[in-house]
């Protein structure tokens, strides 16, 4: 059985090297006994694939002549329509409209000649119109099966495509800010705006390298995901923008890159949710978690740098102040300065912490967060969209 298939796909394979594309295998993959053995000779499939599609486009014509006429002859010539489909197959659509231009002028040529090439072929009417009936309906269902597998194709492809661009989407959106992302699909510009007032938030896990010392990698990874995944879920609750995690430490915004007049009240409520948690896992879990974070608002500037692996970030001496918060914080307390604390006051209780030595900034007085207020009410959470 496997000599008689070898036998049988031997024509196949005819013409073919070694070094040729998947897409020249394909179109070398389709001789005929008309030039076979000069495909198979030279090698050369442009003249091959020419020759069959002339003959393609002649041979029903001739027969239209011999049979006497387009009548007489059941419209064979509509067969010279596959010279042209064919052409689009091999040819780029420009060169394969010149087949389609050739299919044409021979159609016109057929019934220009019709007058004089008509003759008796000795077959009954009826026989005639049943050809007639065959040579139409069969090269208009193969156009139709061809054209209904391309677009079987095309709206596979436009499937597979809608797939990838919501993952690509989704990416982004993971990376950067709705806004942001937007901006970045449809425009070519610099991204850089300033924020008259807004809250920065930093985080970070107290005494991480003596935690894990003992820990497995993977636990470790394993522990930081679980905690940040729910960080982001609290910032997605209160509409604050996650600016990005670098090891133990947790970054976020609220008023940037959407400007909220309640950006220091969302970030407060953040950071009590975020110390409740850690309370929370560290009770469950046994592990000795303590997270220390600080808090300040003011005027910053966001953008995004670069063009490769680019980020949405944030600067400003608001957000270096924000970052000595917690650096110079206390365990398990959310340490804020002065304008957060002002900005927070009618809705959280505040600690007074005092006077104290801020790296870069000299003596400044903060406070800590304790909690809501009994009447303080929820932060509004984040809008669908």
């Amino acid at each position: 059985m496997s000599g008689v298939w070898s036998l049988a796909s031997f024509p196949q394979r005819i013409g073919i090297d070694p070094n040729d594309s998947s897409d020249l295998r394909l179109q070398k993959s389709i001789p005929t006994a008309a030039s076979l053995l000069v495909f198979a000779r030279t090698r050369r499939h442009l003249p091959f694939l020419f020759m069959q599609l002339m003959l393609g486009l002649l041979v029903p014509f001739i027969h239209t002549l011999l049979l006497g006429g387009l009548w007489n002859s059941s419209a064979v010539v509509v067969w010279s329509l596959a010279s042209p489909v064919g052409a689009m197959f091999f040819y780029p659509l420009r060169q394969a409209r010149w087949w389609w231009l050739a299919y044409i002028v021979l159609i016109a040529t057929a019934a220009a000649l019709h007058p004089y090439a008509a003759h008796p072929n000795n077959l009954p009417d009826y026989l005639i119109l049943a050809f007639f009936v065959f040579n139409v309906g069969s090269v208009s269902s193969i156009c139709l099966l061809i054209l209904g597998f391309f677009i079987d194709r095309k709206n596979e492809a436009y499937r597979l495509l809608h797939i990838e661009q919501e993952k690509s989407e989704n990416l982004l959106l993971n990376m950067l800010p709705r806004e942001i992302a937007m901006i970045l699909k449809n425009e070519d510009r610099t991204i850089a705006d300033s924020f008259e007032s807004a809250s920065i938030l930093f985080t970070d896990l107290v005494g991480f390298t003596p935690l894990t010392a003992h820990m497995a990698p993977h636990e470790v990874v394993h522990l930081l995901n679980d905690i940040f995944t729910h960080f982001d879920q609290l910032a997605e609750k209160y509409d604050v923008e996650k600016i990005r995690t670098m090891g133990d430490n947790y970054m976020a915004a609220a008023g940037v890159p959407r400007r909220q007049p309640d950006h220091a009240r969302r970030l407060a409520c953040l950071a009590l949710d975020m110390q409740a948690y850690i309370d929370e896992l560290r009770a469950r879990s046994g592990l000795a978690l303590q997270f220390r974070t600080g808090i300040n608002s003011g005027p910053v500037i966001g953008g995004v740098i670069g063009r490769k692996k680019f980020v949405y970030d944030i600067w400003g001496d608001v957000v270096n102040i924000a970052s000595r918060m917690e650096t110079q914080g206390v365990a398990a307390r959310i340490q804020v300065t002065r304008a957060t604390c002002d900005l927070i006051r009618d809705d959280f209780v505040c600690e007074r912490r005092g006077l104290i030595d801020i790296k870069g900034r000299g003596i400044m007085e903060t406070w800590f967060l304790v909690g809501a207020k009994a009447d303080g009410g929820p932060v509004e959470s984040r809008p669908d969209r």
